[in-house]
C-alpha cells in the first residue's frame, strides 16, 4: 500500500471514529480539518459554513492556519471560490494569482499556495465547504478530490448529528420541567 493511500485510510478511520463519537461538536470538527491536512500532507485545513442568509462563510474549525489569517476579514459565498457553493470541487494551482481567491494577498502572506475547495452538503444542499491549503504549487488528483468531498460528507453527517442531539436534548429537558410541573400541580412531591 502507498503512503498517501495509508494516509486516507487513517484519516478516514480517525474521521469515522470521531464522527460516531459523542465528542462535541467543535471536536469533532477540529478532527476532521486536522485528519484531512495530515493525510494530504498539507500545510492547512478549515471548513467553512454559509451564513443562513448564504451570502458569508464563517470559519467553524481549521488546523494549520494563523488566528491573522482566519480573522482577514468577511469570506464572502460569492467571492471565494464561489463555484464550489455549486457543489463541486474546485481547484486553485496559485492563489496568489487566481481572480477566485477573494483574499490573494493574504493567502500570499499565509503561505498558501494551492487550494482544494469542496462542498460540505447536507442532503442536497450545500451548506459550506472544506478547504485544503498546499504550501507549495500542487495540482490535486483525483483521488485527493475524492477523498476530501467523502470527508465532507462525514462532516455534514457529523453538523446534523450534532444538530439532531441538540434538539432532543432540549426537547427532552423541556419534558422533564413538565413532568416536574404536573406533578407539583397534583400535589406530590419529586422525587
Amino acid at each position: 500500500m502507498e503512503e498517501k493511500e495509508r494516509r486516507y485510510y487513517t484519516g478516514l478511520y480517525e474521521i469515522a471514529a470521531a464522527v460516531n463519537s459523542a465528542g462535541t461538536p467543535d471536536s469533532v470538527l477540529n478532527t476532521i480539518v486536522e485528519s484531512v491536512a495530515k493525510a494530504l500532507d498539507a500545510k492547512a485545513c478549515s471548513l467553512m459554513l454559509l451564513t443562513p442568509d448564504r451570502k458569508l462563510l464563517f470559519h467553524t474549525a481549521d488546523y494549520g492556519l494563523s488566528d491573522q489569517y482566519v480573522r482577514k476579514g468577511p469570506v464572502s459565498a460569492d467571492k471565494s471560490i464561489a463555484e464550489a457553493l455549486d457543489g463541486k470541487p474546485i481547484t486553485v494551482l496559485d492563489a496568489a494569482e487566481d481572480e477566485r481567491v477573494q483574499y490573494r494577498r493574504q493567502a500570499k502572506e499565509e503561505g498558501i499556495v494551492s487550494i482544494l475547495s469542496a462542498p460540505v452538503m447536507l442532503v442536497e444542499d450545500v451548506v459550506g465547504v472544506i478547504r485544503v491549503y498546499k504550501g507549495e504549487p500542487y495540482r490535486f488528483t483525483e483521488a485527493d478530490i475524492y477523498f476530501v468531498t467523502a470527508v465532507a460528507n462525514l462532516g455534514a453527517i457529523a453538523l446534523e448529528n450534532a444538530r439532531l442531539f441538540d434538539s432532543v436534548k432540549k426537547d427532552y429537558e423541556g419534558l422533564r420541567r413538565d413532568i416536574a410541573e404536573w406533578r407539583a400541580a397534583l400535589g406530590y412531591e419529586s422525587r
